[in-house]
């Protein structure tokens, strides 16, 4: 009886299974897709996307490889960052090497494909934020906060000179290389902004300068838009996007329904078993349920595709092999994100490729978009390939799959070809017409030259141009343009904010900071006639830009007394907060050093109220505020610390299945974020020493596996 149950139940399982694979193939999904390297030309043809679409290739291996990250400068040269020793292995071995490199690639030809490549700078640890300055190139590593401009003084294709121009902090721990910053924007406001920071940064005059901000959890990538509103993702935190209601200089405002329903569901083509975090991520169908890898986000702000395509968001999805496409729709100032395809249940693009790995989307100076394919098989840092993941990833032999690397162009039926640009060679004033370009790229571009030529001649134009111009957002740059310069002109500005454009309108708001900072009662009192604006963010604005009126009691009663119907009911609330608390001088509380620590790597397991990160089914980690290991004995949390637990926890399973080792991170490193964790959300465990770390360290220096809960009892 008990051989025939068996029998039966095998049956059951196996029928399940075949009917579990028949719906994949009904629904055009491969269940079991080959880890298999292609050609660029055979992973073209795994690739789908909507009609009148189309890839072609920029470049490949052997003239780059493992590119992470890509920037031009003002002559269309495109900058790669290469972390040539990421995930070499299952293991990460040898992962902190000094020999990756920026490569600088060249299409002489104009035909879109890059034929001409040199080795920009060599031997770095990997290089991951590059921002282009004029004839400079801004370079910060992993693991550093130093921040170096390099700079071809000789015209052969290498950097020869190298200055530090940004010191930072002190050198960070090799720890996990996902949880820093990314990044290095210059926004529409010239400051300069990083993905995971406390601070932005200012170029001004060679020096660079800095100012606090309000820091994110944000991981691979960020991206503005044509008003210089921000866009974060974190893999981590499993948010594909979030940031995107403030300018990041105000401080952070996230909101109730920003994301449409369904917006978290990702549609791949494929299975796709290779997730941290196990089957909870997975559909019956094996296809991931939920955003895990969002990274490389971007607004398409391009003139050489569709319309349509014109400031929507772009965001990669390496783990599901895919690349969402979402409107951003403006309802009463706030932004609400949804699928464009959300009816279809489908993606802009995906592939059946196991080995397509988008990391970074961006618009290009001839207007299309570029798409960062790193090409490789593992897409998760060393720290988290274990239990579940190491093992699907080892089946499938893609720890093997390293050293290659594609860049991919989107075009249409409409995509023309375009000259390429030389603004390097062109004197301010001719910088001055691209402030009107239809192509975002090239504003932001021009912008950003003149600030730092800082060309008195130019002034009269640039004032004449955010007069007269023809073109709103070439107006808006203009003010902008002068803003950088230090050139900010009373009387324009009250012209500017009767503007018959919104979007300069607020930007002539947001210009004006600096003279209410100073006490100008006559701008503060242009500016309040804004409230009865027609235009919902502009009303909205007032209430961010009264907060730095130095008359505190009538600009207080002014955004007290902001009430619009046009306005969202919760954004107007948050922004009128913010304006009230920095008239009064309340500041974002900054965390210690251990809080600092579990803010930008603990939260995205535990989450920031340390009651465990929600994923779908289940929780991705146990709960640590009010838990018994947070409050107990202190020796068992640092075991835990140093060399991970896996396996059920009080008989509950999770979904992250294992805390991975720190062992490699400092006693001191140790201490902070545990001493954080248990006196944080309730807690009374007594506080970490680096000397209690240390005795530990010593004392189980002989564990080579992760504790399970029955080995860390005995």
């Amino acid at each position: 009886m008990k051989n025939q149950s068996t029998t039966r139940a095998s049956a059951i399982r196996s029928s399940l299974l075949l009917a579990l694979i028949s719906s994949a193939l009904a629904a055009g999904i491969d269940p079991n897709p080959s880890p298999e390297y292609r050609s660029p030309a055979d992973e073209l043809k795994t690739m789908v996307l909507p009609p009148g679409y189309k890839l072609q290739l920029v470049a490949s291996e052997p003239m780059i490889k493992e590119p992470v990250t890509i920037a031009w400068d003002g002559n269309g040269r495109m900058f790669v960052a290469q972390m040539e020793t990421y995930m070499q292995d299952a293991d990460g071995t040898k992962e902190n090497e000094a020999i990756s490199r920026v490569m600088m690639l060249t299409d002489t030809n104009g035909d879109g494909t890059m034929d001409k490549a040199s080795v920009f700078i060599d031997k770095l640890v990997l290089p991951r934020l590059l921002l282009p300055l004029d004839d400079r190139l801004l370079v910060a590593e992993t693991y550093s906060d130093q921040i170096h401009s390099y700079r071809d003084t000789n015209n052969d294709g290498v950097a020869d000179e190298k200055i530090l121009v940004y010191q930072g902090g002190a050198i960070k721990a090799r720890g996990n290389l996902e949880h820093q910053d990314s990044g290095l924007v210059w926004n529409l406001d010239n400051w300069i902004y990083t993905s995971m920071s406390w601070q932005r940064l200012r170029f001004s005059r060679g020096v660079m300068e800095t100012d606090a901000c309000q820091k994110e959890f944000a991981q691979w990538g960020l991206t503005q838009d044509d008003m210089g509103r921000m866009y974060y993702s974190s893999a981590g935190m499993e948010q594909p996007a979030f940031g995107f209601q403030i300018m990041r200089g105000y401080g952070k405002v996230g909101l109730k329904d920003e994301l449409a329903p369904g917006f978290m569901e990702p549609w791949p083509l494929i299975a796709t078993p290779d997730v941290q975090g196990g089957p909870g991520k997975l559909r019956p169908d094996k296809t991931l349920n939920h955003f895990t890898g969002s990274c490389g986000q971007s607004i398409f702000r391009g003139d050489n595709l569709p319309k349509d395509l014109y400031g929507d968001l772009l965001i990669c999805e390496p783990v599901g092999r895919l690349i969402r496409r979402a409107k951003a729709n403006n309802v009463g100032g706030k932004i609400v994100l949804s699928n464009a395809y959300d009816k279809e249940k489908k993606e802009f693009i995906a592939s059946t490729d196991r080995n397509f790995r988008p990391i970074q989307t961006a618009t290009g100076p001839d207007g299309c978009l570029y798409i960062v394919d790193m090409y490789r098989g593992i897409i998760q840092e060393g720290n988290w390939v274990k239990g579940y993941l190491r093992d699907r990833i080892l089946e499938a032999g893609l720890e093997k799959n390293v050293g290659r690397g594609r860049i991919w162009r989107l075009v249409s039926n409409e995509t023309k070809k375009l000259p390429a640009p030389k603004m390097l060679d062109e004197t301010a004033m001719q910088l001055g017409s691209h402030l009107s370009h239809p192509n975002g790229w090239w504003r932001d571009t021009a912008q950003k030259l003149l600030v730092l030529k800082r060309d008195p001649a130019v002034v009269a134009p640039l004032k004449q141009l955010a007069r007269t111009g023809k073109e709103p957002l070439g107006r808006m740059h203009a003010l902008w343009t002068l803003e950088g310069m230090d050139v900010i002109d009373a009387d324009l500005l009250g012209e500017k904010l009767r503007d018959s454009d919104p979007r300069v309108r607020i930007a002539a708001l947001r210009v004006s900071e600096r003279l209410l900072r100073q006490g100008d009662n006559t701008m503060f009192t242009k500016i309040a006639e804004l409230v009865n604006d027609k235009d919902p963010n502009a009303v909205a604005q007032v209430a961010l830009t009264a907060g730095f009126s130095r008359n505190k009691e009538a600009a207080s009663g002014l955004i007290q007394k902001i009430e619009d119907a046009k306005v969202a009911p919760d954004l107007l609330a948050a922004y009128k907060k913010n304006g009230i608390d920095r008239l009064n001088g309340v500041k974002e509380s900054k965390l210690t050093r251990g809080g600092e620590i579990y803010a930008s790597l603990c939260t995205s397991c535990h989450g920031p109220d340390g009651k465990g990160l929600d994923s779908g089914p289940g929780k991705l980690a146990p709960p640590l505020a009010g838990a018994a290991i947070s409050n107990g004995e202190k020796n068992t949390m640092i075991k835990v610390v140093l060399h991970g637990l896996t396996g059920p926890i009080e008989g509950k399973t999770y979904l992250g299945q294992i805390m991975v080792p720190m062992a490699q991170e400092s006693d001191q490193w140790i201490a902070d974020v545990l001493t954080e964790v248990r006196s944080s959300w309730g807690n009374k465990g007594d506080a970490v020493t680096p000397d209690d770390v240390a005795k530990v360290r010593k004392a189980t220096k002989n564990v080579m596996e992760p504790y399970t809960m029955e080995t860390l009892m005995k």
